[in-house]
């Protein structure tokens, strides 16, 4: 049976569904839907197959998956939106609590479900993982040199108040009223710095919870510093939507 066709599961009250956006994730995908299925509170599991060209779909549907397919490559913030939507069809009585999480994780995604607790009892209504320092296979520290991360944490606290210790995590569980708060989301990898911005000025309460889990880390070869340029237009670009982009002496080390 694939994961288009399983039953639809009625949610009881505190339920919690993850949507994992996922591009050309083979490898990874498998290992982190199982360890997303032994996260208490979560009865759905829905990858969102954002346009990749090997076997995601199939290998997210093996794990025993839900699989929502995206034609082409549509953007992170499209396959959230995607995925959120084939939860909402899957729904009666009580609305799912919402549970984002990275493809690949593997099996660390089983450490964010301290990121549940505080949706589900109604201390927060998003909570954002903080992940420890990630590292490279051969053991050196992964990243850049955090001007996106520098951008989006100022523009976050010039919009707000409130200055995020990682205002990029893709880590995120919200209630569904916050979700549907804050649409439509921002385009691509902006999405994150944007629920922030988008939900913290309507009053939303938002928390950073710490979580151990390990993502691949992101080199500092072409493709990294392709990456990490995406990233930084489509931070400026919906932190320019919001009025909330900051003096570059504010967050840019010079």
């Amino acid at each position: 049976m694939s994961g288009t066709d399983l039953p639809s599961v009625e949610p009881v009250q505190g339920s919690v569904a993850c949507v994992i956006p996922a591009k050309d994730e083979a490898e990874r995908i498998a290992a982190t839907v199982d360890a997303v299925h032994k996260i208490a509170g979560v009865d759905l599991v829905v990858v969102v197959d954002d346009g990749s060209t090997d076997g995601t779909a199939e290998a997210a549907e093996r794990a025993g998956a839900v699989v929502v397919r995206h034609s082409k490559n549509r953007g992170k913030a499209a396959a959230m939106e995607s995925g959120a939507e084939a939860v909402a069809a899957r729904e009666g009585a009580w609305a799912r609590h919402l549970l984002f999480l990275d493809a690949d994780l593997a099996d660390s995604a089983a450490g964010a479900e301290s990121l549940i607790e505080p949706v589900r009892t109604g201390q927060a209504d998003m909570t954002i993982g903080t992940l420890p320092a990630q590292v490279r296979a051969d053991g050196s520290k992964a990243g850049g040199h955090g001007f996106v991360v520098r951008l989006a944490r100022a523009g976050i606290e010039l919009a707000t108040g409130w200055a995020p210790e990682q205002p990029l995590s893709g880590q995120r569980c919200l209630t569904r009223v916050a979700f549907e708060a804050a649409l439509p989301l921002a385009h691509g990898f902006g999405v994150e710095t944007a629920l922030s911005i988008d939900l913290g000025r309507k009053g939303f309460r938002i928390l950073e919870v710490p979580i151990d889990v390990r993502h691949r880390a992101t080199g500092t070869d072409w493709r990294g510093q392709l990456h990490r340029g995406r990233q930084f237009w489509h931070v400026r670009r919906a932190l320019s939507a919001r009025n909330a982009v900051p003096p570059s002496g504010s967050w840019s080390g010079r």
